[in-house]
């Protein structure tokens, strides 16, 4: 289970909006001698958002510091379905349309065939959260901080 803390900023509508805690991402020997500092390419196009919302129930109160975990292999999942769905649904509509444009017109079928495909795979990936078995798979629990040390105080 991976886990991030965080703090809740503001609750509204049923959700919380959180604001995580501490540096996310790689090691934690970025900046270290030694380190490699990989994790500097998830800044390429942007630094990466540290609030955002979640469902919550009445447990919860502004200020709370809370630990967020979501289930093992969920992000790969995630990243397989977005971006391995694509690629596939590309290839396969870009050689399907070359194979129906023929020899005189194969260039232009698989470019329509290509984009077909991603076509597919977004409507799939929008389709897709929709599904409450796909959200189950996927979900994040939120519990307070506090609840999370105790419990590991009895496990000791």
């Amino acid at each position: 289970m991976m886990e991030a803390r965080a703090r809740i900023l503001r609750i509204e509508n049923g959700q919380a909006w959180v604001k995580l805690s501490g540096k996310q991402g790689g090691c934690g020997r970025c900046d270290e001698p030694g380190g490699c500092g990989s994790v500097q390419i998830s800044h390429a196009f942007g630094m990466p958002r540290d609030e955002f919302a979640m469902p919550v129930d009445s447990r919860f109160a502004v200020g709370d510091a809370v630990v967020i975990r979501i289930p093992d292999g969920a992000p790969l999942r995630a990243a397989l379905v977005s971006y391995g769905l694509g690629t596939l649904l590309l290839l396969v509509g870009a050689a399907l349309g070359s194979l129906a444009g023929g020899a005189d017109r194969g260039d232009a079928w698989g470019l329509a065939g290509a984009v077909a495909g991603l076509a597919l795979a977004w409507g799939v990936n929008r389709l897709l959260p929709r599904s409450r078995n796909w959200r189950n798979s996927l979900s994040m629990e939120l519990s307070v901080e506090e609840d999370c040390s105790r419990r590991l105080r009895v496990l000791q």
